[in-house]
């Protein structure tokens, strides 16, 4: 039984788009989060929408920052 190579399921070819892609919608998050942060008062700010929007930011730019780092050939 011949064992078969582990294989990515994203085409390596898409790994720049994905890393401009991704990296853009995280940076734009993390904008809206700092904007949401300095012009909402003490009082109305929410916590949930606050971690909601942290850790969206922060899984687009994990995976961004890996294809990334994929498309320039660090990850072999």
């Amino acid at each position: 039984m011949a064992s078969k190579p582990i294989t990515s399921p994203v085409p390596v070819e898409w790994y720049p788009s994905l890393s401009v892609l991704m990296l853009s919608i995280g940076l734009v998050l993390t904008a809206s989060f700092f904007i949401y942060e300095a012009t909402s008062s003490k009082r109305s700010r929410s916590l949930s929408k606050e971690i909601t929007i942290g850790a969206v930011a922060s899984f687009f730019l994990g995976f961004g920052s890996l294809f990334l780092l994929l498309a320039t050939g660090v990850y072999v």
